[in-house]
């Protein structure tokens, strides 16, 4: 008897892909457990007096497919009723063990917020504009999105705040909380903080300092930075009058007054010397490096010696001359060399890119490849305009990127006063880089090191793929190894087709995950590996631990992460001939939602708004122009 040929890995990977569908679908066909049941009825009977929730009762005994109601895996994990007019306790509901967001916005809950220390899953809370009292809940370590505003709660903020480290929101405005703001607490990821309109007092914690005044304001007890400075501190007796002391908390004392005032003089004196001298240094090290990125590429150019620049297709036609005489300022060194930005003598913007860390056979190797690059021309991809050769050194020019890496776009900045990036900017971006890539394969190219700081973005928002077919001149001490690079490659510098599109797919990961890819030999201290951390996610359970916290508080895009997820790791396959090409991955991105067009009115507000970071936040190798 003839045994069974195994199944092709594309049936294994399609059966795979829609087991995983099926586990995310919202509404089981099994029912649910009767614990959750018989909870959801108990909190109707309690709190439905209006009977608005009529479709829920005994009859139908699976709850997933009651209005507000969601389930995952056969259990109730989101529950939203907002504006019902419910009123009573929440008691019945922390019998909901695995309830992941609960919003009850704008109803008439009263009493206290009983002890949610069973809902260990709960990510998101609120239960803003209700009448709840008393104190704050405790055990909510766990969550990410707090609000409690307009309520009616008392007592003090707990010092054991500092504990919920996860917390993206806190909003705890309009109550009647006193007492002071504890001076241990430091959210780290902490986006969205207000405490306004209650009576607390004392001075707000500096760490809390640089939030604007509106989240502290209307407080009539609570002092310092935002808001006015605190009283009742010691005035130093040299400014105050030795006849009439201004107010009782100057601190006078007749004998020695003199003396303290010189060394207090003295004090003042030095300080704003030092403050001076901070000022200059600064000021030096700013046009240093705008002087030095300028001399530093004149002087390398000079010493090259012959040759001239090569104007490609459809680029601005200038000498070599005119770039060395541009206003020049260094944007970061890569594994290449360093760029630069630089503005010539008709005002253009350019990015020029120093080679120097190159292996070459010669000039006509060289030329033929910038030419073959140079006629790539694609509204996704950083195009090539001039190029440079000599013995020692090579320039690339190229266009401009103002608006930095998506690199910097996603892990710059990640604490309070930042705006996250939104759902529909971040698919925007990694579509338009998809179509970058899935172009360059089509002329039969690879990349050959895709990675966030090589995703660039234009004034539009969109994501532009820069620095490709390059990697075959870098040495391989150039290209270390890296969390981007495929399983299946022991020289770096022999990449291929499905070797890009598995470091597109660690890209998709870093995308969903807010992670940075780790690197072999260190790197970003909280850098993972991103493939094997998502798979091992998947085999135990699959959570929203996954996905970025940023990404929590946008509604109905579950779906969509989930299937860009798939589409992460089909593209991570470990066997080359069983990830997707990238035609297909385009495919499969823009069928998602329509990403071709315009993602949303506010999607460029949020790039602008998201890229006022450090240049150097990027969380791999190379400077912000992804260079």
């Amino acid at each position: 008897m003839a045994s069974a040929s195994p199944p092709s890995p594309s049936l294994l990977l399609l059966l795979f892909a829609t087991a995983i569908s099926l586990s995310f679908q919202l509404s089981p066909v099994v029912h649910s457990t009767n614990s959750d049941f018989h909870a959801l009825m108990s909190f109707k009977a309690a709190s439905d007096p209006s009977n608005t929730l009529a479709q829920w009762n005994s009859t139908t005994s699976n709850p997933c497919n009651w209005y507000g109601v969601s389930c995952l895996r056969n259990r109730v994990s989101r529950l939203v009723l907002q504006d019902l007019n419910l009123t009573g306790s929440i008691l019945p509901l922390t019998s909901l063990t695995q309830l992941r967001i609960l919003s009850l916005k704008r109803n008439s809950f009263s009493g206290p917020i009983t002890s949610l220390a069973n809902l260990t899953a709960l990510r998101l809370l609120f239960l803003s504009h209700n009448n709840f009292s008393g104190h704050l809940p405790a055990a909510l370590i766990s969550l990410y999105r707090l609000d409690l505003s307009h309520n009616s709660l008392s007592g003090e903020i707990p010092t054991t705040l500092n504990l919920w480290t996860h917390l993206l929101t806190l909003r705890l405005d309009h109550n009647r909380l006193r007492g002071r703001i504890p001076s241990t607490i430091n959210l780290s990821h902490l986006q969205d903080f207000n405490v306004s309109n209650n009576l607390l007092s004392g001075e707000i914690p500096e760490s809390l300092s640089g939030l604007p005044g509106s989240a502290f304001s209307h407080n009539p007890s609570l002092c310092g930075a935002p808001l006015r400075e605190c009283k009742g501190k010691a005035i130093i007796p040299a400014l105050a009058s030795p006849l009439k002391p201004q107010n009782d908390t100057v601190f006078y004392k007749p004998r020695g007054g003199e003396r303290m005032g010189v060394v207090v003089l003295i004090g003042f004196v030095v300080s704003d010397v030092l403050v001076l001298g901070l000022v200059s240094v600064l000021l030096y090290w700013y046009f240093w490096r705008k002087y030095s990125g300028a001399t530093e590429l004149r002087n390398e150019g000079k010493e090259n010696g012959g040759g001239g620049m090569v104007v490609l297709e459809g680029g601005r036609r200038f000498e070599l001359e005119e770039l060395l005489r541009a206003s020049a300022e260094m944007l970061g060194k890569g594994a290449f060399g360093s760029s630069y930005k630089a503005v010539v003598d008709d005002g253009s913007v350019v990015a020029v890119k120093r080679v120097t860390e190159v292996s070459v056979g010669g000039k006509k190797e060289f030329h033929d490849r910038m030419q073959e690059l140079g006629r790539l021309r694609h509204c996704n991809l950083v195009s090539l305009r001039a190029y440079y050769f000599s013995k020692h050194h090579n320039f690339l020019v190229s266009d401009f990127m103002p608006n930095h890496s998506f690199s910097s776009l996603l892990h710059g900045n990640r604490g309070p006063g930042r705006s996250p990036v939104d759902w529909s900017t971040r698919l925007k971006i990694v579509a338009g880089a998809a179509r970058g890539v899935a172009f360059i394969h089509s002329h039969k190219l690879t990349h050959g090191n895709i990675k966030s700081t090589n995703v660039l973005i234009d004034v539009a928002g969109n994501g532009r793929v820069a620095d490709f077919g390059l990697s075959i001149f870098a040495p391989a001490s150039a290209l270390s190894s890296n969390g981007y690079r495929a399983p299946e490659l022991s020289d770096p510098r022999k990449q291929t087709q499905m070797s890009d599109v598995y470091s597109f797919g660690v890209l998709l990961m870093e995308m969903l995950t807010g992670k940075c890819p780790s690197a072999v030999d260190g790197g970003h201290e909280e850098a993972v590996d991103l493939p094997r951390w998502v798979r091992s996610v998947v085999r135990e359970d699959w959570t929203a631990e996954v996905f970025d916290l940023e990404l929590l508080s946008y509604k109905d895009i579950e779906e969509e992460m989930v299937a860009l997820l798939q589409i992460a790791m089909a593209c991570t396959a470990a066997a080359p001939d069983q990830r997707p090409r990238m035609s297909h991955v385009v495919k499969m991105i823009e069928e998602l939602r329509g990403v071709q067009v315009s993602p949303g009115h506010d999607a460029l507000d949020m790039v602008s708004e998201s890229l006022s970071v450090a240049e150097d936040a990027a969380c791999t190798g190379g400077g912000p122009s992804g260079f």
